[in-house]
């Protein structure tokens, strides 16, 4: 930006800044002046919905009356059942799998009577690339040609993490964010969530799910799961949420200091996806050399994070060229970073004592990394070397500081007696992957507050099959939220599960359509289960066409096979509903 000597000289992209804080900060002004006593109600207390999202849900109802009435089900205005779609996380697994369930819904006539649609991890790729099309539930032709289009040159996307290398909070959320959506998901989606809130109710609403990373590890239940919608963002077992204009904001002790710029929904899938920042998950990616009990350390763990993060950045970025030459270059880096791994292994089962083997994983993260320095340089000189040049600038040093979805901390010395230590003294947050806690949005869709009769679930998580149910199950009854039986016989079904279960809920309790992506309508028997999550696991290189195809195919034919079983449980939703009355 370049300025004058005059009294008042600005240049073209300062203006647009400036217009940009002004605007925000008159919206905040205006939500503090709409209220009195602006410093307690800039953070919303309360076990309601907000005003957003309840004028969307009852607008949303129209549309799922007619639904019902095109399906033949005999539904009234005032008993129109809450219904939620809740697909698992599963890296582009799950955003595939998503958009394959989703159009076959929409194709059966059966997307429309949906409430709601929750997502974490890869399932929240798909959500965003799906609403940046307002109309999107009225066309999933166009959702499903996207994940096979064009893609988004690298030069689009550096340019991108070069503006947010500027912020205050960068960190390897930015990093993940763009390489996903630019590598994965084919577009560079720069809207805000919160423009949705004044979208009409065409499409179900949307809930985004994240939990802190500082708290899952160290804090109480009750400040783990966050969630956004269009109108808020906030924890959900507190209570506590601030409009989702003002994510990111600086506050302190519940007063609005200072308006933040909103994050774009390329950052925002960084956050929601992230699931290599744990190191839990870091650890099930180890060489079999080094899967030995007690010789994880935190040395070992620091040579393996920089080890996945560089190799799983490798492979987003072939997503994002074309250039044979450039491609060939990032298979020799791929070689390089392997033949490190694999050289490593002598020298580290003849090392005797822990300190030794700590030195020595110490010396191999510094290796790896001047690797790709080295390699950067050898470059021939050009566009693509300027690109990586650029790239390995901003993601090595973050790589070692190992910082991820850093967000200012809206409840920072807020005095409530619920917020747990974790939260309320820290001035950010870190918002990361929910599938670490559980791979589906349960939680912010248990209880009165949606009230929900039905939860429709296709399951793409990766491990045992109905993980993510029980855990949903536990978390219920340690939060003390309604949650429907599972039969434990069921349970033993898991290595070759049926493509459909039903737990049925009682009174409060939702009832559960949990649907399997591989089963045995498409899976001769459990090794061909556990062949198939091999074949598609969360961390590779992106699918190709084929990979892409089989899944959309693989979750449309399941949609399409259970949709006598959708209309018997959406039927049972409605006289549930009359009878809550």
């Amino acid at each position: 930006m370049q300025t004058g000597n005059a009294s008042f000289s600005v240049s073209v992209p300062q203006f647009f800044l400036w217009l940009v804080i002004s605007g925000a900060m008159a919206k905040a002004v205006d939500t503090m002046e709409a209220n009195t006593g602006a410093s307690e109600k800039a953070i919303r207390e309360s076990q309601s919905l907000c005003a957003g999202e309840q004028e969307y849900v009852n607008k949303r109802k129209q549309a799922v009356l007619e639904s019902l009435s095109n399906l033949d089900i005999n539904c009234t205005a005032d008993s129109v059942p809450h219904i939620a779609l809740l697909a698992s996380g599963g890296g582009q697994r799950a955003a595939v799998g998503m958009v394959g369930s989703l159009y076959q819904m929409e194709k059966e006539g059966l997307l429309d009577t949906l409430l709601y649609l929750g997502g974490v991890s890869g399932s929240t790729w798909s959500m965003s690339s799906l609403y940046s099309d307002p109309q999107w539930s009225n066309n999933m032709d166009k959702a499903v040609s996207r994940l096979s289009g064009p893609g988004v040159e690298l030069e689009e996307a550096l340019a991108w993490l070069s503006e947010r290398a500027k912020e205050e909070h960068f960190s390897l959320t930015d990093i993940w964010g763009v390489m996903t959506s630019a590598g994965i998901m084919k577009q560079m989606d720069l809207r805000h969530l919160s423009d949705e809130a004044s979208r009409n109710a065409t499409n179900p609403y949307p809930i985004y799910c994240a939990i802190e990373k500082h708290c899952f590890s160290h804090g109480p239940i009750e400040g783990k799961w966050f969630e956004v919608s269009p109108h808020e963002a906030g924890f959900t077992e507190l209570d506590l949420f601030l409009e989702t204009s003002l994510l990111g904001s600086k506050f302190q002790d519940g007063e609005l200091l200072e308006v933040k710029p909103e994050m774009d929904m390329v950052k925002l899938q960084g956050v929601l996806g992230c699931a290599l920042a744990h190191e839990e998950m870091i650890r099930e990616y180890i060489p079999p050399w080094l899967n030995v009990p007690g010789h994880i350390d935190n040395a070992a763990e620091e040579f393996l994070r920089v080890y996945n993060v560089l190799t799983k950045l490798v492979a987003l970025t072939r997503n994002t060229i074309k250039d044979p030459t450039a491609l060939f270059d990032l298979d020799k880096l791929q070689k390089i970073l392997d033949d490190k791994l694999n050289n490593t292994e002598s020298a580290w089962l003849e090392s005797k004592s822990l300190e030794e083997r700590k030195s020595l994983f110490q010396q191999w993260s510094l290796e790896l990394l001047t690797a790709v320095e080295i390699w950067s340089q050898s470059l021939e000189d050009g566009a693509f070397k300027t690109h990586v040049s650029l790239l390995t600038k901003q993601v090595l040093p973050l790589i070692v500081k190992w910082e991820w979805g850093t967000t200012t901390n809206f409840l920072y010395l807020y005095q409530n007696s619920t917020i747990p230590p974790c939260l309320r003294l820290k001035e950010s947050f870190h918002l990361v992957d929910a599938g670490m806690l559980i791979n589906v949005a349960y939680p912010s869709f248990l209880g009165d507050k949606r009230d929900i009769d039905l939860i429709i679930a296709p399951e793409y998580s990766a491990g045992n099959i109905f993980e993510t149910v029980t855990l949903a199950r536990d978390y219920a009854a340690e939060v003390g939220k309604p949650f429907p039986m599972i039969d434990s016989k069921i349970l033993e079904e898991r290595d070759w599960p049926k493509d459909c279960y039903v737990f049925e809920g009682k009174e409060k309790e939702p009832t559960i359509v949990y649907m399997p992506l591989f089963n045995r309508q498409n899976c001769k028997d459990g090794e061909e289960v556990k062949a198939r999550m091999e074949e598609f696991s969360t961390f590779q290189r992106p699918f190709n066409q084929e990979k892409i195809e089989f899944l959309l195919e693989t979750a449309k034919t399941n949609m399409k096979n259970n949709k006598e079983t959708l209309l018997r449980e959406i039927n049972k939703a409605v006289l549930r509903r009359q009878n809550k009355k």
